[in-house]
């Protein structure tokens, strides 16, 4: 008996001993719990507020709308227009692309082409970033797919703003264009300010050449920023706060419009670039480049044809030949090889040259054009009928250097510093210059007989339009010189004040005033009775010029060129520099056309008409346009018209515009786009 007490009272210690762990488990398990709701209740409390409230209202950044680009008169030349896109964000999505695109294109239409700026785009994004596989779509569109909505997740409709170029290919170099922002240019803005990266949360544009690159800032805007209330699914609720974006300023142009149209008419087909530029403050009244392309192309994302087309093309449309494209000067370069002459003592202005037709240094023939002996040539007529002998010699008294050291100045060389990113060097020949520019040993060795094709503008000379009409505005100037500007002043698009762009003169070159009459004076004489004689005739205005003729590949010594017996792009360049008036000069341009042949037949008659334009506010008529761009103007022709008179361009961008959207469209385009950010934000 007393064996099964002393049994029972050992179940007994054992079951308290349990219980007594149990409880105090329990306990320790109740204290664990306190101890938690105390941290959460009260020490914890704001921060975990903050997330709360935050988890509970979505910030959704208001993309603020591009500002204007117009041309000095205010027509405008880049505007926005509202359109809706279907987009597809890959984390989101619940099936293959493939499979899921080919569903969307049994609702909607999807060209081979929006499928493949798809996949370039999307390579280019992250997979929680939206991107579009249909832009533009019509309101009929919309209401189709939204109605089947349900079966897509990871696909929406927003709207947006794109960027529209009116005019199309017309000033498409200098206006640039705006494309959605890559990796690269994500790069780049990681070296911003932190102030202008934030501006650019949500932005999916940005420019990217042109004045769409150069002044970005000033277009893009500043931010605003919008907050949601959600539900716990994440959906828009109602809106709490709104701070609105400032749209972007006005960016107003040195350029007219209508010369610019009247300039890129007159090339017609052919190849070429023109600068004009005001000598007095460095404004560039026109910058053409041809051909030229349609920057509404890549704003939602050029298509892989239209790319081919325009990045194979022999004729280069892509290339902003005004500001990169490097040709040698040919004739244009002799007034300054004179100013230099004059300048450094190399020549007097009554000095005379006999030129017999060709040049002889040492064993090799430097031939004149044609042949022709001028006889005995003083500087005046050296300009005026174009002698080759007078600039050999003159060349081979001077030197390499002596070359380079007098026209570097001028602008030859380097960069002028237009606001426009891009611009080349060009070359100006030295001998320091052909050892950075060469490895080898033996090809850095300047050779004597380099020199004398310096002279009349080839050898190693290369350089822009943009450089040769800023030159030719300083020598007429008489050293005045500016850095070239396309942009004339910014306007604050809320408080319409403008503010001009700054154009502080450089320091003038020291030229005596004697020695820049002389060269102008000769180059008035190449319009009266030189080369471009029968091109100037009956103008009402004195205007300076020199026409030029440059090779585009070498004719060996013993041969004849003969345009007959080259291809088109083996052919003479054309090129014609011009100022007017004489006196006072307003206006300073060069125009190359390409492998036209001589200066006179093809660029000199599109200088005439801008002159007209620029002077007599004259606009030619159509008769003579069409024999201009056939390279068989000579002066104008036909009844002209007054420049103010001719109609704006005919608006050819054929963006096809919708309708604006609705402002109910607009509250559940910005609904969905908070409800999207929301979801991200989680």
């Amino acid at each position: 008996m007393s064996t099964e007490l002393r049994n029972l009272e050992l179940e007994l210690d054992r079951f308290r001993s349990r219980l007594l762990v149990a409880a105090g488990f329990v306990l320790f398990c109740f204290a664990l719990l306190i101890a938690r709701l105390v941290y959460l209740q009260i020490i914890a409390h704001e921060e975990l507020a903050t997330q709360a409230e935050n988890n509970r209202i979505a910030v959704v950044p208001i993309v603020p709308n591009r500002g204007l680009i117009v041309d000095r008169n205010g027509v405008v030349l880049a505007n926005n227009y509202s359109a809706y896109t279907l987009e597809i964000t890959r984390a989101q999505t619940q099936q293959e692309l493939e499979e899921l695109i080919d569903q969307l294109a049994a609702v909607l239409p999807i060209e081979p082409r929006d499928r493949r700026r798809f996949k370039r785009l999307s390579g280019e994004s992250k997979s929680f970033e939206s991107v579009p596989i249909r832009t533009k779509l019509t309101d009929e569109e919309v209401a189709r797919f939204t109605a089947q909505r349900f079966r897509f997740p990871g696909v929406e409709i927003k709207a947006r703003l794109f960027r529209n170029y009116p005019y199309g290919d017309l000033a498409s170099h200098v206006l640039g264009y705006i494309g959605r922002i890559n990796q690269r240019d994500k790069e780049l803005m990681e070296e911003w300010e932190d102030e202008d990266q934030a501006n650019y949360r949500g932005t999916e544009y940005i420019g990217k050449l042109g004045i769409e690159q150069q002044y970005e800032h000033e277009l893009h805007g500043i931010a605003g920023v919008e907050e949601v209330e959600t539900s716990a699914g994440g959906r828009p609720v109602r809106r709490l706060r709104s701070d609105s974006a400032t749209p972007g300023n006005t960016v107003r142009l040195t350029l007219d419009i209508r010369l610019q149209s009247l300039v890129e008419t007159l090339f017609g087909e052919r190849r070429g670039a023109l600068v004009a530029i005001d000598p007095r403050n460095g404004e560039v009244l026109a910058f053409v480049s041809k051909p030229a392309f349609d920057p509404n192309l890549f704003v939602d994302g050029i298509d892989q044809e239209s790319w081919k087309d325009l990045n194979e093309s022999l004729d280069k449309p892509l290339l902003n030949r005004a500001l990169r494209g490097t040709y040698p000067p040919g004739s244009t370069y002799k007034p300054f090889m004179a100013i230099a002459a004059l300048t450094t003592g190399k020549r007097t202005a009554h000095q005379i040259t006999y030129d017999n037709g060709a040049f002889m240094f040492g064993n090799h023939r430097f031939r004149s054009h044609g042949d022709t002996a001028l006889g005995a040539v003083d500087m005046y007529r050296s300009i005026v009928h174009s002698s080759n002998v007078y600039y050999y010699a003159l060349a081979n008294d001077m030197g390499v250097d002596l070359i380079h050291d007098q026209l570097e100045p001028f602008g030859f060389g380097r960069k002028t510093g237009i606001d426009l990113e891009g611009e080349v060097t060009g070359d100006l020949p030295s001998t320091e210059w052909k050892q950075r520019k060469y490895r080898r040993a033996d090809q850095q060795r300047w050779y004597a007989g380099e020199t004398i094709s310096l002279g009349i503008g080839q050898g190693y000379n290369n350089f822009t339009m943009l450089q040769l009409s800023s030159a030719l505005a300083t020598l007429v100037s008489g050293g005045k010189r500016f850095e070239p500007r396309l942009v004339h002043e910014i306007e604050d698009v809320i408080t319409r004040q403008t503010r001009p762009v700054e154009r502080e003169a450089l320091e003038p070159l020291p030229l005596k005033p004697e020695d820049v009459e002389v060269v102008r004076r000769a180059m008035y004489g190449v319009t009266q009775e030189g080369t471009s004689t029968r091109v100037f005739i009956g103008a009402p205005y004195q205007s300076g010029g020199k026409t030029g003729t440059a090779q585009a590949v070498t004719i060996r010594q013993n041969e004849k060129y003969n345009a007959s017996h080259l291809s088109e792009y083996q052919r003479d360049h054309s090129l014609y520099t011009a100022f007017a008036p004489v006196d006072n000069p307003r206006v300073a341009l060069a125009v190359i056309v390409e492998n036209a042949g001589f200066g006179a037949e093809a660029a000199a008659p599109i200088a005439r008409r801008v002159l007209d334009y620029v002077l007599m506010g004259r606009y030619p008529s159509d008769e003579d346009i069409a024999l201009v761009q056939q390279g068989h103007g000579a002066s104008p022709i036909g009844a002209g018209r007054k420049a103010v008179d001719v109609p704006l361009p005919t608006p050819r961008g054929g963006t096809g515009l919708p309708p604006p959207l609705s402002s109910a469209s607009d509250a559940s385009v910005v609904a969905a786009a908070a409800s999207a950010a929301a979801g991200a934000s989680r």
